[in-house]
């Protein structure tokens, strides 16, 4: 998945700084997780956030950037303070990817169970989380239990713009590493979906803190420019 092109280093990790699934996606925003135990930075994955239409679109198409209009000149720390921000990045109608590489080896299981927790808790505190999101969720939580994150591993969630998500999935996820071929899970629960953006974009609760600041301030330079 992806064209050739030039690459951005994360960690070691070379990212295309284009990939090409329904359309041609730009990388946005790079950053890792990672935990501090006894002063040690423990780097687990390095993450990739790809867009659709950053720079533009026909008279038909929604572009990125017309969406967070509002935001136009706005700094990166305030984009960073300002919930409603990563909320209208998280609901804008374009295609999005994030692409997940392993650093540090850990267990499918692990990964799943940080993810359930943390979608789960995010769609009961907005009152979104009945049957059928509790269904789905425990899916995607499945999905990863016989998995195993060897360092290279790479997770990708793909977000097909709302225009052409029906009557395909809301998101799908795909597994690949060296060795086995690519597992994939689609995701048809909108909610779900929605939240498991939220977590990887939602400002400062999202997973990643270097990834947000990261397209905090590629946006804030973005829409400084944008017409």
């Amino acid at each position: 998945m992806g064209s050739e092109t030039e690459t951005v280093n994360v960690e070691g990790i070379p990212f295309p700084a284009e990939i090409t699934v329904g359309n041609p996606l730009s990388l946005l925003g790079t950053g890792i997780t990672d935990i501090e135990i006894h002063f040690l930075q423990i780097k687990y994955n390095a993450i990739g956030v790809y867009l659709h239409n950053a720079g533009g679109g026909d008279s038909t198409t929604p572009t990125l950037l017309g969406h967070l209009g509002a935001w136009k000149g706005k700094t990166a720390e305030e984009l960073l303070a300002d919930a409603a921000f990563w909320a209208a990045l998280v609901a804008a109608p374009v295609e999005k990817l994030f692409r997940v590489v392993v650093i540090k080896e850990i267990k499918g299981s692990q990964y799943g169970v940080q993810l359930e927790s943390s979608v789960r808790d995010r769609l009961a505190a907005a009152d979104l989380y009945e049957d059928d999101e509790e269904e789905a969720l425990e899916k995607v939580a499945d999905f990863f239990q016989s998995k195993y994150f060897k360092p290279g591993s790479v997770v990708t969630f793909h977000f097909p713009a709302p225009a052409s998500a029906s009557p395909g999935p809301a998101a799908e996820i795909t597994f690949a590493t060296e060795g086995k071929g690519d597992a994939r899970i689609a995701v048809e629960n909108g909610n779900v979906a929605g939240m498991i953006q939220t977590w990887y974009l939602g400002g400062d609760s999202a997973v990643s803190p270097s990834t947000v600041r990261s397209l905090a301030n590629r946006f804030a330079a973005l829409l400084a420019v944008a017409a």
